[in-house]
């Protein structure tokens, strides 16, 4: 297990000199946040961002994310296009001796909270969905009223794309994804790129939009959907927990074991009702995900990828994007190394 830490590129408040103070962190993932959706990525920015990150004394692990075109999660005709533009990226990563690259399959709308300040018992504050405060978002002013939501879209621009998904159902979707991924592999194969699909989060359609890597039973579908090594996933506990937490190391131990588990995400969530929840901190005392299993589980598969804290609670009086803070992750990542120092001493 290697760990990493989210970093957002120069305009991030955290610079890099203070998450190299992080014990254990040698590993950044990041991206390049301003290229439009669709266009390839340029092999040299991809190598100034490699640099950058070396200069600081640590190494480019994981690029989190290159975001996939709405025409190729639709079927449209312009996807071999967008298509080729994907391979293209990915064979700038590999120029650039980028490992792992962390994408996603989710429609029109990415990871999604109704609460980006949810105040826990201890004066903290979290991320949040909750469905009932979901289902009362008003899209028809487009995604201005959207907590969490980076992506821009006015209401003309939001009402084009949710017309053009009504005709696609959950099968339809993964008919695209299936498509898309023979696409990609050979890519990916030929840059030395592992690919790692993250599950959907939250884990259920919302908004009326199919969603469809929402449990362990559709990660293995999707594992199934190529037979190359540098097919996997991103497994995150935090975006699986609210439909499965209980079966998330049995999910870790399945996928390790096939070697597609390429990059995780370790983060705790408390579940509070029917397609609710909320973010707690990491420690798995604090919510429904058993960290210590999933750990031990991916140990036992012999995991060697990257790890990251995930959103982190905002403590101490920090101000900065929500979920992204300095501290509450860099004390995630202490615990997550020292969970795993333990168990690695356990089983010696």
């Amino acid at each position: 297990m290697r760990m990493a830490f989210r970093w957002f590129g120069a305009h991030d408040r955290i610079p890099l000199r203070f998450i190299r103070q992080i014990p254990g962190v040698r590993s950044i993932v990041s991206a390049l946040y301003d290229v439009p959706v669709g266009q390839a990525w340029p092999a040299a920015r991809v190598q100034a961002l490699r640099d950058e990150v070396e200069d600081a004394g640590m190494s480019l692990a994981v690029v989190e994310s290159i975001p996939v075109h709405e025409d190729i999660k639709l079927g449209k005709p312009s996807r071999e296009r967008w298509a080729e533009a994907y391979c293209a990226s990915i064979a700038a990563l590999g120029e650039a001796g980028v490992p792992v690259l962390c994408y996603n399959f989710m429609p029109v709308f990415d990871w999604t909270r109704t609460d980006l300040s949810y105040q826990l018992a201890d004066g903290s504050t979290a991320l949040a969905f909750n469905a009932e405060e979901a289902a009362a978002i008003d899209l028809s002013k487009g995604t201005s009223d959207l907590p969490g939501w980076a992506t821009a879209y006015d209401a003309d621009q939001l009402n084009a794309l949710l017309h053009a998904y009504r005709h696609i159902d959950t099968e339809q979707l993964w008919d695209n994804l299936a498509w898309f991924i023979e696409q990609i592999v050979p890519a990916a194969e030929a840059a030395n790129v592992k690919l790692a699909m993250h599950p959907d989060d939250p884990p259920w359609p919302i908004f009326g939009l199919p969603r469809i890597l929402t449990d362990g039973n559709a990660l293995r579908r999707f594992i199934d959907l190529s037979s190359s090594q540098a097919h996997g996933v991103t497994f995150c506990t935090g975006s699986l927990a609210p439909t499965c937490a209980r079966e998330l190391p049995q999910i870790a131990y399945d996928l390790g074991k096939r070697g597609r588990i390429h990059f995780a995400h370790c983060r705790n969530v408390k579940v509070t009702g029917a397609q609710s929840f909320h973010e707690v901190a990491h420690p798995s005392e604090n919510g429904d995900v058993n960290m210590i299993e999933v750990l031990r589980a991916l140990m036992e598969t012999h995991f060697n990828g990257w790890i990251r804290p995930d959103h982190g609670r905002m403590i101490w009086g920090e101000a900065g994007v929500p979920g992204y803070g300095l501290y509450d992750r860099a004390l995630g990542a202490t615990y997550l190394q020292g969970v795993w120092e333990a168990l690695k001493c356990s089983s010696n």
